[in-house]
């Protein structure tokens, strides 16, 4: 991480699950487009895979071959690995069994100069929320469907 840490964005995090542990990467041309266009810079990548009896194993990029992780290997040396063992361990216990996992952690560069203007006006941020996108989709179909 070369840029300052007064440069840093509001950090997010996402846990994808994969049912089936068929996580293969494919995600990845839509994270090399919002990298390459500065949107976000990726921070940590890991997969976790669940067997069916609820046992767990987190895996670094470096561990996963190329067709679990496909062209996801392109951030391995740009990792921050800013997730501990007990965020690891709550994120395990959301996974469903015998199913796979990738947690992705990115800056959201956007926001950087925001982040630093409110810094530097003394200013912190003390929470934080977001809203799933298929609560958002719901409530504009139930606006629609009442005529809003």
């Amino acid at each position: 991480m070369s840029e300052g840490i007064d440069e840093l964005g509001a950090v997010d995090w996402v846990v994808l699950e994969y049912p089936g542990s068929k996580f293969n990467g494919s995600i990845a041309p839509v994270i090399h487009d919002l990298t390459d266009r500065g949107l976000i810079r990726v921070l940590d990548l890991l997969v976790v895979k669940k067997d069916t009896t609820g046992h767990f194993e987190v895996f670094e990029t470096q561990d996963l071959d190329d067709g679990e992780l496909g062209d996801l290997r392109a951030y391995e040396n740009s990792m921050a690995m800013v997730l501990g063992e007990q965020d690891l361990n709550n994120i395990a216990t959301v996974i469903g069994p015998g199913s796979a996992a990738a947690i992705l952690v990115w800056e959201n560069k956007w926001s950087a100069p925001f982040a630093a203007a409110v810094r530097h006006s003394g200013g912190q941020l003390v929470a934080r929320g977001t809203i799933p996108s298929q609560a958002v989709v719901a409530a504009l179909e139930a606006n629609v469907q009442e005529g809003v």
